[in-house]
C-alpha cells in the first residue's frame, strides 16, 4: 500500500515585494526564491553569500584553538628531521584527511608515514598498541591524528610519557575530560571561539595545511570535497565553500586513483556534484573500511604510479560489490528474525560487523523500530544500532553502561559490544524506556517539502535554477515538492528482483518520468490509486537526450486505498488483516483489510467496513465455485436432469455424478447444486447415495426451493464481486445499513 514514511511540512510562499527585487536582481525565478526565504535568507548580503561561495571568505586557520602551538611543533619536527606519523581513520572522511596532510608534509620536506587503523584489530581512535609499535619500530618522533582523537586519552597519554609528542586534530563530539595532548585543534574546543563549528576531520586537516603552506592549496580541495560530504556534515558556511570548489576540482581532477575509481563506478563525468560523491565514490571507499584494510586507499588518492592505482582501485570496487552482496545478505536473513517488538535487537554468529550499521538503517526503514544489528562472536556481541527521530537510544542505554563492553553514539546512532548474558536486560531498558518517557513510537519523522509543484512548471531553466542552490546535505537539503493531481499513464518495475518502480506521470499536457527506488511491490497500487508524492529534480541523460525526471522521496495517498488485484498478483502488506467470514471480526488490529474470498452473505463484512476505518482493501475476491459463471441452472437444464434419472430406477450420486455431468453438458458443480434442489423439492429421495425419483411427487416450481434462491443471490454476490470496479463494490459495503 501507499503509505508515507514522513510527515510532510510544506512551505508556502511567505515572502514580500522587496524580497521579490532582491530574486529579479539575481536573476533567480519564483520558486527559488522562496526556496532562500524559507531557508533564512532574508536580504542581499545573506542571499549574494549564499549563492556566491568565495574561498577569500574562509576564517583565519589560526583562529582554531591550539593552532599555532601545532605549527610550530610540526614545522620544529621538519626542521629537526623527526620521524611524524600521521594516524588517520578507517573511513572516507580519515582516509581523505590522512591523503591532505600527508601532501602538504611532503610539500614540506617531512618525512611522514600515514597509518589508518583497522577496524576489526585496532578499532576506532588511538590505539595503544599501534603507537607503541611506532615508537618502538619506526622511531616516531611526532604522532598527528585525523579525524580522531579527543576520546584516545590513554594512548596519547602513553604517547605523551614515551617523549613522543602528539597533536590531535579532531571534528567529534569532544568528552568531558580532553587527552593530555602536545596541542588540540578542534573547531568545538571551549578554549577557542572559531566561527564555524561543524568541519569535517578532512575540513581539520585542511585548516591545519593551509596553516602549515601559508596560502590556501586548492588542488586539494577534491579530497576536501569527499570527506566533507561523506561525513555528513553541515553543508553550509566554510564547508559550503570547501565543498562547492572541491567539486569543481573533482571534475577536472587529474589523480590517476581517483579517476580509475571514478570510471569504475561509472560516474557522470559531465555532471560532478555532491551525490556523484555520496552514492558513488565515498562508499566505495567506506567499503574499503569496512571489510579490509583502509590503508591502501591513500595511495589511491594521492599516488601517481598508473598501474598501481588500477590495481587499487578495481580492488576497492571489488570490495564495494562484496559488501553489496554481503549486506543483501544479512538484510534478508534479519528479515526474517523481526517480530512485534517495539525494539529490535537481532544477533547471529556469521555476521560482518562492517556492514550491521548499514543493514540497521536499512530495517529501520521498513519497520520504523529502533533496530539493533549484532555479530555474535563467542558470547560476546558487537554491532551497530539506528533508532527513530522519537527515539534517542544515546540517552536510553548510556545510563546503563554497566551492561556494556563498550558503548557510545549519538540521539540515532549507536556502537556497541556486550554478552549476550545481557540481552534480556538491555532489552527491558529499552523498551522501559519508552513508557517512562511517553514515547509515541508511530510518530514520523518530518520531511520539509519546499512547495507545490505543477509538472507544467518543469523544464531545465527549473533545474539549473535550482542548482545555484548547490552543493546539497545537511542543513541545505536538495529541493523537495509536492507534485498531486496528476493521472498514472505507465508503471514499470526496474532492477533486480523488481526492487524499484518507474512512473510516467501525466497533467495536461506534460508527461514527466519518476523514480521511486526500494517501492517496485507497490506497482499495482499506483496504477489504481490517487497518490502524492514528494519529489526532487533531476535530470536525466540517455541516448543524446537530456530531459528532467522526478525522483520520490516519499509518496501517499488520501483516504481509503482501494486495490483490484483480481486478476494480478501483489505483495499483500504483512499486516493485514484476512476477512473470514464466519468468526467474530471485531477485534481487529491492523489498517489494511485483505478480501481473499468473498463471503456468501454480505452482512458480516459490510459491518466489518462500516465500523472500522481502513487506510486501504485489498480485493483478491476468490471464489472456491464460480456458478456466476454457470447460471442458477435454466428450466430447459433442470427439465433434461429430470428426465434423464426419471429412467433410472436407483441412480449412485457418489460415483455417478461427474458422468452425468459429461452426458448433460451441465458443469458439475452447478449440477449438484441441481440435485440438492430436486431432493429439497421431493423430487428425489437420496438414502446412502443412491438417489431414485420420487414418482408421485405433486408439482412444484423449481424457485419455491431455498437452494436455488440462496444460489441465485450467491451468483448475484459473485457476479457483483467479480465484475464491477471495486470502488463501486466499496461504497455499497459502506453506505448500505444491514437490516438488522
Amino acid at each position: 500500500m501507499i503509505q508515507a514514511s514522513n510527515e510532510w511540512i510544506i512551505n508556502e510562499k511567505s515572502y514580500g515585494p522587496e524580497f521579490e527585487k532582491i530574486i529579479k536582481d539575481n536573476k533567480l525565478d519564483d520558486l527559488t526564491g522562496s526556496i532562500l526565504w524559507n531557508r533564512g535568507f532574508h536580504n542581499q548580503e545573506e542571499v549574494e553569500e549564499f549563492l556566491n561561495p568565495n574561498l577569500e571568505d574562509l576564517h583565519d586557520p589560526f583562529l582554531l584553538h591550539d593552532m599555532e602551538r601545532a605549527v610550530n611543533r610540526i614545522l620544529y619536527a621538519i626542521q629537526q628531521g623527526e620521524n611524524i606519523l600521521i594516524y588517520g581513520d578507517y573511513d572516507a572522511d580519515g582516509m581523505t584527511s590522512s591523503s591532505v596532510l600527508k601532501t602538504a608534509l611532503d610539500e614540506l620536506g617531512a618525512e611522514a608515514s600515514v597509518y589508518l587503523p583497522n577496524r576489526f584489530t585496532d578499532g576506532y581512535g588511538p590505539n595503544k598498541d599501534v603507537y607503541q609499535y611506532y615508537i618502538d619500530n619506526e622511531n616516531i618522533n611526532l604522532i598527528i591524528t585525523v579525524d580522531n582523537g579527543v576520546a584516545g586519552k590513554d594512548a596519547i597519554e602513553y604517547a605523551q610519557s614515551r617523549g613522543v609528542d602528539v597533536i590531535v586534530t579532531d571534528h567529534h563530539s569532544m568528552p568531558d575530560i580532553l587527552p593530555d595532548a602536545y596541542a588540540i585543534v578542534h573547531p568545538e574546543h571551549p578554549d577557542a571561539n572559531y566561527p564555524f563549528k561543524h568541519l569535517a576531520g578532512v575540513g581539520v586537516a585542511f585548516k591545519l595545511a593551509c596553516a602549515l603552506l601559508e596560502y590556501v592549496p586548492t588542488e586539494m580541495l577534491d579530497l576536501v570535497a569527499i570527506g566533507t560530504i561523506a561525513d555528513m556534515v553541515s553543508l553550509t558556511g566554510e564547508n559550503r565553500i570547501l565543498v562547492k570548489y572541491g567539486l569543481q576540482i573533482l571534475a577536472n581532477t587529474e589523480r590517476v586513483g581517483l579517476l580509475e575509481l571514478m570510471k569504475l563506478a561509472t560516474v557522470d563525468f559531465q555532471d560532478i556534484n555532491e551525490e556523484t560523491v555520496g552514492f558513488q565514490i565515498a562508499p566505495r571507499l567506506n567499503a574499503l573500511g569496512r571489510l579490509d584494510d583502509p590503508n591502501p586507499a591513500v595511495e589511491l588518492l594521492i599516488g601517481w604510479d598508473d598501474e598501481l592505482a588500477q590495481e587499487i582501485a578495481s580492488m576497492i570496487d571489488e570490495k564495494n560489490n562484496e559488501r553489496k552482496a554481503i549486506v543483501e545478505k544479512i538484510t534478508e536473513e534479519a528479515q526474517a528474525m523481526l517480530d512485534d517488538s517495539p525494539v529490535q535487537i537481532l544477533y547471529k554468529e556469521d555476521w560482518h560487523p562492517g556492514v550491521l550499521g548499514i543493514v540497521a538503517g536499512r530495517l529501520l526503514e521498513k519497520t520504523n523500530k529502533p533496530v539493533i544489528m549484532l555479530n555474535n562472536d563467542n558470547g560476546v556481541l558487537k554491532g551497530s544500532a539506528r533508532s527513530i527521530e522519537a527515539y534517542n537510544i544515546f540517552d536510553a542505554l548510556n545510563p546503563h553502561r554497566d551492561l556494556f563492553v563498550a558503548f557510545g553514539g549519538h540521539a540515532q546512532a549507536a556502537g556497541m559490544t556486550f554478552k549476550l548474558e545481557n540481552l534480556p536486560a538491555i532489552k527491558e531498558v529499552m523498551v522501559n524506556f519508552i513508557t517512562e518517557n511517553d514515547i509515541d513510537m508511530t510518530k514520523k519523522g518530518q520531511l520539509i517539502l519546499d512547495g507545490r509543484l505543477d509538472l507544467s512548471e518543469i523544464d531545465l531553466d527549473l533545474v539549473k535554477n535550482l542548482d545555484r542552490l548547490a552543493p546539497f546535505g545537511m542543513d541545505n537539503p536538495r529541493p523537495r515538492f509536492l507534485v498531486e493531481n496528476y493521472q498514472v499513464t505507465n508503471v514499470r518495475t526496474l532492477g533486480q528482483n523488481n526492487a524499484h518502480l518507474k512512473l510516467r506521470i501525466e497533467q495536461g499536457d506534460k508527461k514527466v518520468d519518476a523514480l521511486y527506488f526500494g517501492h517496485g511491490a507497490e506497482a499495482i497500487e499506483f496504477q489504481q490509486v490517487e497518490s502524492q508524492l514528494a519529489v526532487n529534480l533531476s535530470i536525466n541523460r540517455w541516448n543524446g537526450a537530456t530531459n528532467v525526471q522526478l525522483m520520490v522521496c516519499d509518496a501517499r495517498a488520501e483516504g481509503v486505498q482501494l486495490i483490484d488485484i483480481r486478476s494480478k498478483k501483489a505483495e499483500i502488506p504483512s499486516n493485514a488483516y484476512i476477512f473470514e467470514e464466519n468468526i467474530d471480526n471485531n477485534d481487529i488490529i491492523g489498517s489494511v483489510l485483505y478480501l481473499k474470498e468473498i463471503p456468501n452473505s454480505l452482512d458480516n463484512l459490510k459491518n466489518l467496513i462500516q465500523t472500522h476505518n481502513f487506510s486501504a482493501i485489498y480485493f483478491e475476491n476468490q471464489m472456491k465455485v464460480e456458478y456466476y459463471l454457470t447460471g442458477p441452472g435454466s428450466r430447459e437444464q433442470y427439465a433434461r436432469l429430470y428426465k434423464t434419472i426419471y429412467q433410472y430406477p436407483e441412480f449412485d450420486v457418489r460415483y455417478k455424478l461427474p458422468s452425468l455431468a459429461q452426458y448433460l453438458r451441465i458443469p458439475n458443480e452447478l449440477l449438484v447444486k441441481m440435485v440438492q434442489v430436486f431432493a429439497e423439492l421431493e423430487f428425489v429421495n437420496i438414502e446412502d447415495g443412491v438417489m431414485t425419483v420420487n414418482k408421485e411427487a405433486p408439482k412444484r416450481e423449481i424457485s419455491e426451493s431455498k437452494i436455488y434462491q440462496d444460489l441465485k443471490e450467491k451468483i448475484e454476490i459473485q457476479e457483483f464481486f467479480a465484475l464491477a470496479p471495486v470502488k463501486e463494490i466499496y461504497n455499497r459495503l459502506k453506505e448500505e445499513k444491514n437490516e438488522s
